[in-house]
């Protein structure tokens, strides 16, 4: 998949736990684990938009793309 997720980067940067992430985006640790790790099909701009506001931090710093 040519979009890669870098979550785990940006959490270890804030030193945020996935616990913690979960708890203040306010979706499952479950639906979290699974962006996390990139077997996501969608997010909801909303759920971005959260987990930006929380680990301060641009929708691209969570989201990349590697192209052919």
């Amino acid at each position: 998949m040519p979009i890669i997720v870098n979550l785990d980067v940006m959490m270890a940067k804030r030193k945020m736990s996935l616990n913690e992430l979960s708890e203040k985006v306010g979706i499952t640790l479950s639906n979290l684990s699974i962006l996390k790790t990139g077997k996501a099909k969608a997010i909801r701009f909303s759920t971005l938009e959260t987990i930006c506001k929380v680990l301060d931090c641009q929708p691209g710093d969570i989201l990349e793309y590697i192209g052919d």
